[in-house]
């Protein structure tokens, strides 16, 4: 470990990498209406999408794109439950012969109050899009009244800069957002008033969209609260939800309510600044109330995004001869931004992070791995800890779940929401490879920061976890081991009734429970003796007679049967996720990544399943295929012009995709606990002359 350390040092030395140079060469730039073109302004927990306008003008355009969205942590709402619907009308019992029954919350097929209250409760709570915020143009404007378009995001500082000729008159816009509050700021140059718009919708519940009803203004209420001098408070109501959207302004402005949630602003200049924050309730009496100007916002904004780039980590792939270099590069940079503005907020980040709702904007627990793993390889171990957070409030609910089910400590459900409810689901109920996430997050962050305040805050959370999957393995007597059954694997092509030892899941209860016999240790306590008879006695990985795992130890036609060729080739996370371990024949593993290469339905894979195989190939010493994989052509692995992972018409950007990138790069990079020189996961030929500063090994 030390020549390891003192190569990164004299690595770093040799290649002091010019910041600004490489963010300016990164810095996207978009010329048309593009609707998956749209760019973002955020801080983890609060984010906003606009337009080339600047502002969110033309959001209907945006819907099926990248959306125009506006959300933030705490925006959720629920619809009426007249029926009073509760969380045991969607619970239904099955036995994986363990002696019990053991109830789920599932989707229900048959019609009845179950299918009623089941749909009910995996559409509520659905994350809200908190309002638009755009100009206000005459119904005539079409696009090409637009001339002159260049709208650059200025990575080194979070703003965006549009200009443009609207109808012959230049118009120039900067639109920032602040570092801590959930406010944006924009000023506006222009030859003639541009009136701004406050357009607020009702939400749809609908599984993945913009969350934008705009016919239903009579479920939902606008009010102009309060208006002082620059000032103004509008009190939004949607059933039993209310937030507030504050307003404040340079010079005069007219107020005008075009509709009952439709509000326009007009300013008496062209030159004109505003500053707009979203809050869940009010925290001071409105007289008090002052919002930070334009240029207060900027710099602030300035001043974060220079602590972000300058104290965490880069990769310069300006070196590198490999055609394919700069297009890496991109891709790392642009993630960095993304998963900074849309997934470090106080829970844990959606799929399509704070742009438009996925699975009703309810976030999935086996993605924050995806998500959060790369904060501290990168040097922001404070973001994966900020949102880590969140497991310590969710705990009660977790402890239910599990005590429900019949199991010991705390169980950690898939699909969920800020209150950590499990959601209906046909597959997510029954996954269990999110379980180890929080004790392989939290050792990450030990890593960056090895403390005893670290030990102390999840310590317990570690331990609770770890006695979950304790009662969990089942012990096979016969065979004198401990086995994983009664799940829907990572690989979601596979059945929970029949399923046995799964490869991914084997390998991350063998990590999970020997880190937290390892945080025991750290804490002067002993180890678990029952943990230690599990490690002994955890089911190896199955193998096929030609030496290959398979997708379980039940999936005995795993390279014939083209339902475990296809989703996640999840085998491969097993030693690309994690470390090698006593399950994992490093010989069958490589079989098994050839075989999958050419075998793989990549087209049906999706966006971090690219980075795992990368990752797995990495600590197979193979980093052709490391890269390759990397950047593989596949639809689901196409990296937008605003640096979103474009999935399908449903999913137009992907964050775990995002996230995983940058884990396998800092691995590849930094290496990972026993790898030996720089760079190990990129080729030797000279032609990927790698150079980065600040970053982590992966265990």
């Amino acid at each position: 470990m030390l020549v390891f350390i003192l190569l990164c040092l004299i690595q770093g030395v040799q290649a002091k990498i010019n910041r600004k140079v490489l963010l300016q060469r990164n810095n996207p730039i978009v010329h048309t209406f593009d609707s998956l073109a749209s760019l973002s302004v955020g801080n983890g927990g609060f984010a906003m999408t606009v337009d080339p306008t600047g502002l969110q003008t033309f959001p209907q355009h945006y819907s099926k794109g990248i959306p125009l969205g506006t959300q933030s942590d705490w925006g959720w709402h629920s619809f009426s439950n007249p029926k009073h619907y509760v969380p045991e009308d969607a619970l239904k019992d099955y036995d994986f012969g363990r002696g019990r029954m053991e109830p789920y919350s599932v989707q229900f097929n048959e019609a009845g109050r179950q299918q009623s209250a089941s749909n009910w409760l995996r559409e509520n709570p659905h994350r809200l899009h908190l309002g638009i915020v755009g100009f206000e143009l005459p119904s005539t404007v079409s696009f090409d009244d637009f001339a002159d378009l260049s709208q650059t995001l200025m990575l080194g500082s979070g703003i965006i800069h549009s200009r443009y000729t609207l109808q012959g008159t230049p118009v120039e816009v900067k639109t920032v957002c602040h570092p801590e509050r959930d406010l944006i700021a924009a000023r506006v140059s222009a030859g003639q008033p541009m009136p701004i718009k406050l357009h607020f919708p009702y939400p749809t519940g609908v599984h993945a969209d913009d969350a934008c009803d705009w016919n239903s203004d009579s479920k939902h209420s606008t009010s102009l609260v309060s208006k002082r001098n620059n000032l103004a408070v509008f009190k939004r109501t949607l059933d039993a939800t209310t937030y507030y959207v504050v307003v404040q302004w340079q010079g005069d402005v007219a107020i005008v309510r075009k509709s009952e949630n439709y509000f326009v602003l007009t300013p008496e200049k062209g030159d004109f600044a505003f500053s707009c924050e979203f809050l869940p309730s009010f925290p001071t009496t409105f007289a008090d109330h002052t919002l930070p100007s334009f240029k207060e916002t900027a710099e602030a904004s300035a001043t974060e995004w220079a602590r972000f780039w300058n104290e965490g980590g880069i990769v310069d792939f300006s070196l590198c001869t490999d055609p394919r270099a700069p297009e890496l590069e991109r891709r790392v940079v642009l993630s960095q931004y993304l998963m900074a503005i849309q997934a470090a907020g106080d829970t844990p980040p959606q799929e399509t992070g704070l742009t438009y709702n996925s699975w009703f904007g309810k976030f999935h627990l086996e993605m924050i791995w995806w998500h959060q793993s790369h904060f501290p390889l990168w040097g922001h171990a404070d973001k994966l800890d900020h949102t880590l957070s969140w497991y310590e409030k969710a705990r009660p609910m977790a402890r239910h779940i599990a005590e429900r089910q019949g199991y010991e400590g705390i169980r950690w459900m898939k699909m969920t929401d800020p209150s950590a409810a499990e959601a209906p689901s046909k597959v997510g109920s029954f996954l269990i490879w999110q379980q180890p996430h929080l004790i392989h997050l939290a050792e990450l962050v030990y890593r960056a920061n090895p403390s005893k305040e670290t030990l102390e805050k999840y310590f317990k959370l570690i331990q609770e976890t770890a006695e979950f999957m304790y009662s969990f393995a089942d012990y096979d007597e016969p065979n004198d081991r401990y086995i994983l059954k009664g799940i829907i694997p990572a690989q979601e092509t596979l059945r929970a009734a029949e399923t046995v030892n799964p490869p991914l899941e084997l390998s991350s209860w063998h990590y999970g429970l020997s880190t937290a016999q390892l945080w025991r240790e750290r804490m002067g306590m002993k180890r678990v003796p029952e943990w230690d008879d599990l490690l002994e006695k955890l089911s190896p990985l199955a193998a096929d007679d030609q030496d290959r795992y398979l997708a379980a130890e039940t999936a005995t036609d795993s390279y014939t049967n083209t339902r475990y060729l296809t989703d996640h080739p999840a085998v491969l996370g097993a030693l690309g996720m994690y470390p090698a371990n006593r399950l994992i024949d490093t010989k069958l593993m490589s079989n098994t990544l050839h075989a999958l290469w050419d075998l793989w339905g990549w087209e049906t894979s999706w966006g971090w399943d690219y980075p795992m195989t990368a990752m797995c190939a990495a600590r197979l010493g193979e980093p052709d295929k490391a890269v390759d994989a990397l950047l593989m052509k596949e639809t689901k692995n196409t990296y937008l012009l605003n640096g979103h992972n474009y999935q399908s018409s449903r999913l137009r950007l992907y964050l775990p995709g995002n996230g995983g990138l940058l884990t396998a790069v800092a691995m590849m990079c930094a290496g990972w606990d026993g790898s030996t020189g720089v760079n190990p996961g990129f080729p030797t030929d000279g032609t990927w002359n790698v150079q980065w500063e600040g970053l982590q090994p992966m265990p």
